[in-house]
């Protein structure tokens, strides 16, 4: 009977030790500023990566569906490039949709509130009276401003030319 109180006594004590240490592992992790910026970094992913899909897209079947896309682009951007699809004007023809492959945030300045993103997007682009759509792979670069609102918008997009392309402009 004694040993079987000794027992369950030690028990007792390893698991509210281990409860306890778990405690403080998860109090320690929950204020950890790795934590912070990793889901930071996390957000800039999404939201930019979201952005780049949005901003590799259009349905120009009609006019009114073109001006649509055009207002979806200036709604997932800021600064420069929002002034910028601002200007473009609306009219029927080739429609595209981008869907983000692969992304990764390449920067992130969490003070600042800047970020870039690199990503490999698959543009479906099909012409006006046709139903077959051409397919291209396109590499870019995004650079995102966090809004007032705590939302990654895309502030610059350019192109990122594949190894091969800056080879043949090096010759």
């Amino acid at each position: 009977m004694r040993r079987a109180r000794i027992l369950a006594g030690t028990g007792l004590a390893l698991a509210l030790g281990f409860c306890a240490t778990g405690a403080w592992t998860y109090a320690q992790a929950r204020t950890d500023d790795a934590l912070a910026y990793g889901r930071e970094r996390d957000e800039a992913l999404a939201d930019g990566s979201r952005a780049l899909a949005v901003l590799t897209t259009i349905d120009a079947s009609t006019r009114q569906r073109a001006r649509a896309g055009i207002r979806n682009w200036r709604e997932v951007s800021t600064g420069p490039l929002r002034e910028e699809l601002g200007g473009t004007g609306a009219r029927a023809g080739a429609s595209a949709r981008g869907t983000v492959t692969e992304a990764a945030v390449t920067a992130l300045d969490t003070r600042s509130g800047t970020a870039k993103l690199i990503a490999t997007v698959r543009v479906a682009t099909t012409p006006a009276g046709t139903n077959k759509p051409a397919v291209d792979r396109k590499r870019l670069e995004v650079v995102l401003a966090r809004t007032g609102e705590g939302v990654w918008k895309a502030q610059a997009l350019s192109a990122v030319p594949v190894q091969r392309e800056r080879e043949e402009s090096g010759r």
